[in-house]
């Protein structure tokens, strides 16, 4: 499966996570120290919200603070299905995957940065399901897609501090049990 696809797969499954929310659980824990499912959906909303100006080549300078202060409104779902499809479109545009993107860590190729974003949706669409009580099983392909940009760089993850200490894995872990592990999550 190609990143585009993959990455827009992860929106539409996180999607459906975020449909499920309900108003009184948007203060409640996540897997993410010391993120409310409020705060953990806001930071979800803002990176896809950042992927159109990233892959058309701006700098994070001239983004600036564009997407500051209220970006979801009442509406966590709403706010999540409308950066998620700016997020697809601008991954799915002609030449996106070889655009060099100016990421805090880059700049690097569209390619790169899809990868990243693919795991950053799926993972806290996951840190979402666990933390309103949905379903946590992820799609088998998208887990697939995601090993195969995290497992050559579970090291860097790792050494990077972002992703909390990979839990010690039992033998003969499947396969989301071990991206889970690689991004410092049991499950």
């Amino acid at each position: 499966m190609e990143l585009p696809e993959a990455h827009a797969r992860a929106v539409a499954h996180t999607q459906l996570i975020f449909d499920a929310i309900r108003p009184e659980q948007l203060g409640d824990p996540t897997p993410c120290d010391d993120w409310d499912v409020a705060t953990l959906a806001h930071h979800v909303i803002y990176g896809n919200y950042w992927v159109p100006p990233l892959v058309a080549g701006e700098t994070i300078d001239e983004v600036g603070d564009r997407f500051e202060g209220d970006i979801v409104g009442g509406d966590i779902s709403g706010a999540f299905r409308a950066s998620g499809a700016l997020a697809v479109e601008a991954f799915n545009a002609p030449g996106a995957m070889e655009a060099p993107c100016p990421v805090s860590y880059g700049p690097v190729p569209g390619s790169v940065y899809c990868g990243h974003r693919l795991i950053d949706v799926l993972i806290h669409g996951w840190d979402m399901a666990v933390a309103i009580g949905y379903d946590t099983v992820l799609p088998a392909d998208l887990v697939d897609a995601c090993l195969a940009v995290a497992e050559p760089q579970a090291e860097g993850f790792a050494a990077s501090g972002a992703f909390g200490h990979a839990p010690d894995l039992p033998e003969g872990a499947g396969p989301q049990t071990r991206l889970l592990a690689i991004l410092g999550r049991t499950g």
